[in-house]
């Protein structure tokens, strides 16, 4: 891969100087390392040639420590009636063009996530991409009941996209099972992580307080402070004065744990 800084905000005032990272796929070349280093993949822009992914606030499990939580036991006895079956394809096996899998991803891309945020051309742009590799599919004997885009190879999982049933959105807490499940299975595969995208502001608290296992990446290394974690997603929308290495109380202790 191939990283690259682009310059973003200033303040001189702070000396604080952003720059936003990103690093570029080169041919087929392995995801893992690219994962490994806080990446996801970026699709903003639909007219890009080359597969580019973006730094940030990853959040992973670490499925050695993957024990299922409290929640996770209760969602699943909570959707144990709808008798869910899971299939696991192969997306160059899998039709896209099937007629059944587009009315449910763009039903629910219009009623949840919002064409401003996500068109539908957005939408087979991602699909082409050779990032996603495999399609889940959970049903049960009287309809299909979700999907979810991953991209899976020997050593990890990352969950990049799903789409559910919402008329068991609050009944049954469907999406939160299909992660779970997504979880569960890269266990039972014997994998080593499984990405769950970012961890920003209050809306990705869920994430963090269902599942154990969990490490995020802090800028150098994956931290497994949850605790931090959930106070920088409670506090990311408050306007900040400079970045955290200045707003730091023992910035020395910081860069003596660097070295």
């Amino acid at each position: 891969m191939k990283i690259f800084f682009s310059e973003n905000t200033v303040d001189y005032s702070s000396y604080t100087f952003s720059y936003a990272i990103y690093a570029m796929r080169e041919g087929a070349e392995d995801l893992t390392p690219i994962y490994d280093q806080g990446f996801l993949p970026y699709t903003g822009n639909i007219n890009l040639q080359k597969e580019l992914f973006y730094l940030a606030r990853s959040l992973r499990v670490d499925l050695e420590r993957f024990v299922d939580s409290s929640e996770n036991r209760r969602v699943c006895r909570q959707i144990e009636p709808l008798n869910v079956q899971l299939e696991v394809i192969e997306k160059s096996s899998f039709d896209l063009e099937n007629a059944e899998f587009k009315h449910f991803c763009e039903g629910y891309i219009t009623e949840r996530i919002g064409t401003d945020n996500m068109s539908l051309d957005r939408w087979q742009y991602i699909l082409d991409s050779s990032i996603g590799t495999h399609i889940l599919k959970f049903y049960n004997e009287e309809k299909v009941l979700g999907y979810i885009l991953a991209s899976i190879n020997e050593e990890m999982f990352h969950y990049w996209f799903a789409f559910f049933d919402t008329e068991y959105m609050k009944s049954h807490s469907l999406g939160k099972y299909m992660m779970w499940k997504a979880i569960d299975w890269s266990k039972e595969n014997k994998l080593k992580h499984v990405y769950l995208g970012t961890a920003y502001k209050p809306a990705a608290l869920y994430k963090i307080r269902d599942h154990k296992g969990l490490e995020y990446w802090d800028g150098s290394q994956w931290s497994i402070d949850i605790k931090r974690l959930k106070e920088l997603c409670k506090t990311d929308l408050e306007p900040k004065n400079a970045d955290h290495f200045k707003l730091n109380e023992d910035p020395n202790e910081f860069l003596n744990q660097l070295s």
